[in-house]
């Protein structure tokens, strides 16, 4: 049996609820058909954004959102989005699928989607095509409160009030799609174009994302904070806010990224394989987040992971360049260990954005028409929305052995634990066993006695189950009732290949 030691007298960190944050870019059907489908469709909305999709979204909590890309971004000029829809330049997505973006989605539009959502904005600016007068100019259109080009241009296109705007993305992947950059080059065009991200008085704060390093690349990382640090005093005002970091799971993939493996169809050495490459996350928020600590010690700057997710081949027979794959609980489970790394890591991790929120890579929501189905993935984000804002305790997890084998050898039980304000304590754990139940013993380090489970559930299901538009509920977020109390605290059984959630109170 494992054991789970809870320390509820060590907080350690608060857990950022825009650690559970999304992304949205134009690509494939996450935007059109997915997140929206105009005024005049037949599909409900309001103001164009589908009601089943934003109401379930409510549901999730979702604490910000990412948008417009990716690599769509640093080819994107907002002034082809804004003024009548059908005015409004139309150009070739080249990044992906080569189909016509109309730009009936745009700044407008988001600021909409987000009112909608009450989640907090994320724009991705671009560096890699654009200039630092276009982006000071967005700056202004979206923020400025006053008399100005760019405030009169926002108002007579029908907005008298500017929008809040919480983070900036200064460019994305400049190391590859946005631009080929050097580590060096591009630090130096971060410390230039955040310089005309301006503040505005009466405007909130726009906490500025310097774009961090692909996956493993180290050098990155440590040579573009060299350079911004260089004749420079980033904390004293407003420099550098986040440092993104960017990794994708992919299942079989070594050197060729044309095969990925499908969604699906998938071995159990394959599945026990892609958790493994799933928990890579941990190795690579340590190792990132100790060269931050030479640069910040104090933690000012937040890790921001925002591009996370499985990766796989698309579905047969749909477009190759619209990322449209489905989702087992083979996803749930790499959400379900990701999220709990992060929480483990939030002193340092301030965001992520899994990709995408919709219709491209590990979606929490699929769409087919009118119909709208939530995927596995959508369920553990729903699950672990009590971790937000909450914080992090200390806790430590024993004798709970491992599962697979040689280089995909990985922990059968992964956990995170926090403390909300009103003393609720929220427990996560996954069971990456596909062969066998396992029972865990929670044991809190101060009046376990008192502790009562108030709400606990738990989703499972064979490694590659998976909801379809005929077939809705296959995977889903159910009540969990495997516990009992003893003398010692709450021992649980974990069924095998499932994510739960125990929430205890006095």
């Amino acid at each position: 049996m494992a054991k789970l030691v809870i320390n509820n007298e060590s907080k350690k960190s608060t857990i950022a609820p825009e650690i559970y944050g999304h992304f949205s870019e134009h690509l494939g059907r996450c935007i059109y058909e997915g997140l929206y489908v105009g005024e005049n469709s037949d599909i409900p909305n309001v103001n164009g954004m589908r009601t089943d999709v934003v109401d379930a979204l409510k549901e999730m909590k979702i604490p910000v959102l990412r948008w417009p890309g990716g690599c769509f971004a640093d080819e994107y000029h907002w002034m082809d989005g804004i003024g009548p829809k059908e005015k409004r330049k139309k150009m070739i997505n080249t990044h992906w699928g080569g189909v016509v973006e109309d730009n009936s989605f745009g700044t407008h539009e988001f600021f909409e989607l987000c009112k909608q959502l009450g989640c907090k904005t994320y724009v991705n600016m671009n560096v890699g095509s654009g200039t630092v007068r276009e982006m000071s100019e967005w700056v202004e259109y979206i923020t400025f409160n006053g008399v100005s080009p760019m405030a009169d241009l926002r108002k007579a296109n029908g907005h008298e009030e500017p929008w809040t705007l919480d983070y900036v993305g200064v460019g994305n992947e400049n190391w590859g799609c946005g631009g080929n950059m050097r580590p060096q080059y591009y630090a130096d065009e971060y410390r230039r174009y955040q310089t005309y991200v301006r503040g505005y008085a009466g405007a909130a704060p726009i906490q500025k994302i310097c774009c961090g390093a692909n996956s493993g690349d180290y050098d990155w990382t440590r040579k573009v904070l060299e350079t911004c640090f260089d004749h420079s005093e980033p904390h004293q005002h407003g420099f550098m806010d986040g440092l993104s970091l960017h990794y994708y799971t992919l299942p079989e993939t070594e050197d060729d990224w044309n095969f990925k493996g499908s969604a699906t169809d998938f071995t159990e050495e394959v599945f026990y394989q892609t958790l493994k490459r799933g928990m890579y996350m941990e190795e690579l928020v340590t190792r990132h987040g100790a060269i931050m600590d030479q640069f910040d010690p104090d933690k000012k700057i937040g890790m921001m992971v925002d591009e996370w997710g499985i990766w796989t081949d698309v579905e047969p027979g749909t477009n190759p360049g619209f990322l449209y794959q489905q989702n087992t609980m083979r996803d749930a489970l790499v959400a379900g260990n990701t999220l709990n790394i992060f929480n483990k890591h939030s002193d340092r991790v301030k965001m992520a954005n899994i990709a995408q929120l919709i219709n491209v890579l590990q979606s929490v929501m699929l769409t087919e028409g009118a119909k709208m189905i939530k995927t596995p993935t959508y369920a553990v984000f729903h699950m672990y929305a009590a971790h937000q804002g909450a914080e992090l305790l200390s806790s430590e997890l024993l004798e709970a052995g491992s599962v697979g084998s040689g280089k995909n050898e990985l922990a059968k039980v992964y956990e995170s634990v926090s403390e909300n304000s009103d003393g609720v304590i929220t427990i996560t754990l996954t069971n990456n066993s596909l062969e066998s139940s396992e029972d865990v013993e929670i044991r809190l380090t101060k009046d376990g006695s008192s502790y009562d489970v108030c709400e606990a559930a738990v989703v499972t299901g064979k490694m590659n189950a998976h909801n379809t538009f005929e077939a809705p509920d296959v995977v889903k977020e159910e009540a969990f009732t495997a516990y009992s109390k003893n003398a010692d605290g709450i021992k649980v059984t974990l069924p095998a290949c499932s994510v739960v959630s125990v929430r205890l109170k006095k």
